[in-house]
């Protein structure tokens, strides 16, 4: 059996990185992002570190726990990844709802890090 591409190794070792440490300990996330790191959260933006942490560590929740549906990653220009992550969450003892994740991972002194990261629930509105 052939070895998957680098680009899906690393998105894959990303996305389960990234889920586990917010699922467990949301401050260890520090470590994916830098200053110049963007997140659009539920179509609120944030750029840098500091406001990324401060909105994930802000969250209206006190556990949760994601399951992974499916993920897709593909090589980016500028020797980035691109991740796209369908899945499921549950926070406290409110209902599952699905949701989707896009990271965009690029390699910064032999660590990959996020340097875009866009999250929308799966909430569909047909009124």
């Amino acid at each position: 059996m052939a070895e998957s591409p680098m680009w899906e190794q690393v998105g894959a070792s990303f996305v389960h990185l990234y889920y586990r440490h917010f699922d467990a300990d949301r401050v260890q996330l520090s470590a994916l992002y830098t200053e110049a790191s963007c997140l659009s959260w539920e179509g609120e933006q944030f750029q840098g570190k500091s406001a990324i942490m401060e909105k994930m560590l802000n969250l209206p929740f006190q556990k949760i726990q994601h399951s992974i549906t499916s993920q897709d990653h593909q090589p980016a220009p500028d020797n980035c990844i691109l991740s796209m992550v369908v899945g499921q969450l549950k926070v406290d003892e409110e209902p599952v709802m699905g949701f989707h994740q896009l990271f965009i991972l690029k390699n910064m002194n032999d660590k990959w890090i996020c340097t875009n990261d866009i999250f929308r629930l799966a909430l569909y509105n047909f009124a």
